[in-house]
């Protein structure tokens, strides 16, 4: 009888028939309720704009407004310079760390109406709606699933990007978008690909990419949407600001080199080695070859699989690991190729493994951190692979007329 329970263990894991969709929902009801609650019990016991920490609320905002107010004023090349930018941040917070602003200026363009209102009302406005922008995209994704609005509110990197005030909601609706129209309007997906230039880190594998799945227009109009978002960057704000951007850049690798920077609370492979105290040239070295193997299987797939709907989802789980500098709020960017192979199996089944990865990723942001900061346990990089290889897998195994369907629409498109 013993030898049947060890040899069934491999089964539990691998179908995980114990994660059904009634007992799914109820995780994700629990879950979502309980991010609820913190979420407002971390801004009632605020005071004066400052959380219970002794932090602004929405802490990391506070460089985009601040970095807004030196844009308006005409002084966008300011926004770069630490001791500018931390000025107007004592001055609205008192004693607040200074919050170096390391977007390019296309970022700026985003943050500019920022400056119009005060802090508060601003971080308000800026996370609903970003926030809508995701919600809507997201849950497009899932399809007519069932709870799929609480599924897209309860994964947790939701309320890890909201109370940081970060930008995690605009650019997974950004890229989420590009997934979408994808197949059916190229132009207007790569144009929202293109957008990414906003935060460019995220968009290094988008070109390759396309161009690998033979996405000509979605790649033309990608490398339009980003050419046009720098010009009128360049005009609106002028050459100083690109060249303050281009020289906090050095700045930017410093403070992640350095440790000033925890690396604990970044996601990446190159992060993981530094977690356990390996040397930077060794975690330079690992992270480059997980970058190198990220881009290839994306590549590769795109060539081999031309028309695959997995493209998309792959391509977002491929992103969050080729680039060293990833927060736990960019893992908002898991929502897609979640939301996909989620829907997917429970259309036509899951395969094997396929539930624990998703349970795996939909968690990931609610312990990464504190794993990696309590234990020296980086788990990041291992479950984003994981999540890309079930896509990939799952796209491998469509089939070969379903595929050169959607190609030919897409030419026809």
């Amino acid at each position: 009888m013993g030898d049947q329970v060890r040899a069934g263990w491999p089964g539990v894991l691998s179908e995980a028939g114990w994660l059904h969709d009634e007992r799914a929902r109820a995780y994700a009801r629990i879950l979502g309720a309980v991010c609820l609650v913190i979420a407002l019990a971390w801004v009632a016991l605020a005071r004066e704009g400052r959380d219970p920490s002794g932090k602004p609320l929405g802490v990391d905002f506070l460089c985009y407004w601040t970095a807004s107010i030196l844009a308006l004023r005409g002084e966008a090349a300011a926004a770069y310079d630490l001791p500018s930018l931390h000025a107007l941040q004592h001055a609205r917070f008192p004693g607040a760390g200074a919050l170096p602003f390391f977007y390019p200026p296309t970022y700026l363009l985003v943050c500019l109406p920022l400056a119009l209102a005060p802090y508060l009302t601003a971080l308000a406005a800026w996370l609903a709606a970003t926030g809508a922008a995701y919600w809507a995209a997201v849950r497009r994704l899932l399809g007519d699933l069932p709870g799929r609005s609480l599924a897209v509110l309860a994964f947790p990197a939701v309320l890890v990007n909201a109370g940081h005030g970060q930008n995690g909601f605009l650019t997974t609706a950004l890229f989420a978008g590009g997934v979408i129209w994808l197949k059916a309007r190229p132009i207007l997906a790569g144009a929202l690909l293109g957008a990414l230039i906003v935060k460019p880190h995220l968009g290094l594998l988008i070109p390759l990419a396309l161009a690998a799945g033979g996405r000509w227009r979605a790649f033309a109009a990608a490398g339009a949407s980003a050419a046009g978002l720098i010009g009128v960057s360049w005009v609106v704000f002028g050459t100083e600001a690109w060249v303050a951007y281009l020289g906090a850049i050095g700045q930017a690798r410093q403070v992640v080199e350095s440790g000033a920077l925890d690396p604990a609370k970044l996601q990446s492979a190159f992060a993981a080695l530094r977690v356990w105290a390996a040397p930077l040239p060794l975690a330079y070295a690992v992270q480059a070859a997980v970058s190198a193997g990220a881009a290839g299987a994306v590549a590769w797939f795109a060539w081999r699989r031309r028309g695959s709907e997995a493209l998309g989802p792959a391509l977002a789980a491929a992103t969050l690991l080729v680039s060293p500098y990833l927060l736990d709020y960019d893992l908002l960017l898991l929502a897609i190729p979640l939301a996909w192979v989620f829907s997917q199996g429970r259309g036509g089944g899951f395969l094997p493994g396929e539930k624990l990865v998703l349970l795996a990723g939909f968690l990931l942001p609610l312990v990464s951190r504190a794993l990696a900061m309590g234990l020296n346990l980086p788990l990041g990089p291992v479950v984003i692979a994981a999540v890309l290889w079930v896509v990939l897998r799952r796209g491998w195994r469509e089939a070969p007329g379903a595929r050169q369907a959607e190609v030919e629409a897409g030419s026809a498109g």
